[in-house]
């Protein structure tokens, strides 16, 4: 059975909402201004299936991916830019006004640059035994095989043909894989996971496909499988030598927009600490100018960040550490001389280490976060510790996501 529905705005994941008797009634790839025939969605009593527009809204586009509306990628490359840029600013203010705080809130800006530089792509068995490679299905388990993605950058050029011979290569174990592709400076770094422990003739075969497709780099679960290149990145002036499986900002462009950010809130700082640093996307061009104390979880990327410092002239002083930040926050006493902290939480975001800040002396913290809503929740808390916030800035490096950047100014 079908209805009709007038929608009237879009919603935090991209959907189109309607006004429902019991609320908000939430439909996938309708728009403001439309009028939409749908179905019931089993199991959701708040969402509806798109069966037909009736009356396109005026920001309709046509979607650049044959796959858009299965794949589980992109919610919103039907979206006209003016509209989408409005919305992926208001997720910001939304998330904000929601936390009790005002705040002036910049344009979005746009950070897509070539495009992603990093994906997952899952290798599974379909009906019949069939292959499957590709990206899961939009809200569902299924995989979408793929040959192509627009959204990705020049440098992952093979890795959709990669990611294939890989799976084939490995189909006999009958197991579910996880296939993340890195583009570096030198070429393809893989890490494989899902397959368990590999044999050596299964290695040896690995290694021969890594050889014939110039891959720079393939491990299983972070364990070197083969390297033919040390797999490279440039950060500022730095050349950083990768982790397996590391963690990149999204997008080229993304990490240089949030770097720059980041660089003039911190403007006039001669002693920065970098909170969840990572392999050093702040923490090496911040230390072109100022002392760096760099803290992150994950000892390869730490150990990464301190080889790439060492090997770089023209910087100033920079340590890092290896620390749990969750479970030990750095606290108010260790950050007496400090100018400013940076910190660039998972998605979880850092309620301890907001709390510890609060309770400090620091002039200035900036936070950069991929998760309005942990990131207005951390805000509050600085807030309610004595500091102002005085600068937001919406960063879109996934472009056609519901998911944003924000870089933030704190001042004491």
């Amino acid at each position: 059975m079908t209805e009709r529905l007038a929608i009237t705005h879009l919603g935090r994941r991209g959907d189109g909402v309607a006004d429902g008797p019991e609320g908000a009634i939430y439909v996938a790839y309708a728009l403001p201004g439309e009028t939409v025939e749908v179905e019931p969605v089993h199991g959701h009593p708040d969402r509806r299936r798109l069966v037909h527009v009736d009356t396109p809204g005026p920001d309709r586009i046509a979607p650049i991916c044959p796959h858009f509306g299965v794949c589980g990628g992109c919610a919103t490359q039907h979206v006209g830019w003016d509209l989408y840029r409005a919305w992926k600013r208001d997720l910001v203010v939304e998330a904000l006004r929601s936390a009790g705080l005002e705040a002036s809130v910049d344009d979005l800006v746009d950070a897509h640059g070539e495009g992603r530089r990093r994906i997952v792509l899952h290798a599974r068995r379909g009906s019949h035994d069939i292959l499957q490679v590709g990206f899961s299905a939009q809200r569902a388990h299924d995989i979408v095989p793929i040959d192509h993605c627009p959204v990705t950058a020049p440098g992952l050029k093979g890795a959709i043909e990669a990611a294939w011979a890989i799976a084939e290569a490995l189909h006999p174990l009958r197991k579910p894989l996880d296939i993340q592709v890195t583009a570096t400076d030198v070429g393809l770094d893989i890490d494989v996971r899902g397959s368990g422990p590999l044999k050596t003739d299964r290695a040896r075969a690995l290694a021969a496909l890594a050889e014939e497709r110039r891959l720079a780099r393939l491990t299983r679960h972070g364990e070197l499988v083969v390297q033919r290149v040390v797999p490279t990145v440039t950060i500022g002036r730095a050349t950083v030598a990768l982790p397996a499986g590391p963690f990149l900002q999204a997008t080229a462009e993304g990490e240089a927009q949030l770097a720059r950010l980041v660089d003039r809130h911190v403007a006039g700082a001669k002693s920065v600490v970098d909170l969840f640093a990572g392999i050093g996307p702040f923490a090496l061009r911040l230390a072109e100018r100022a002392r760096v104390r760099a803290l992150e979880l994950d000892a390869a990327a730490v150990a990464a960040l301190m080889q790439a410092a060492a090997n770089t002239s023209g910087l100033k002083p920079v340590t890092a550490e290896a620390r749990d930040l969750f479970r030990r926050p750095v606290i108010a006493h260790e950050l007496g001389k400090v100018d400013a902290v940076v910190f660039d939480p998972p998605r979880q975001g850092a309620e301890a280490q907001a709390h510890a800040l609060a309770e400090s002396k620091v002039p200035v913290v900036v936070a950069v976060s991929c998760s309005s809503a942990t990131f207005a929740r951390d805000a509050a808390i600085l807030v309610g510790g004595g500091y102002k916030l005085t600068d937001v800035t919406p960063v879109d490096q996934f472009r056609w996501s519901c998911h944003v950047e924000i870089v933030a100014r704190f001042e004491r």
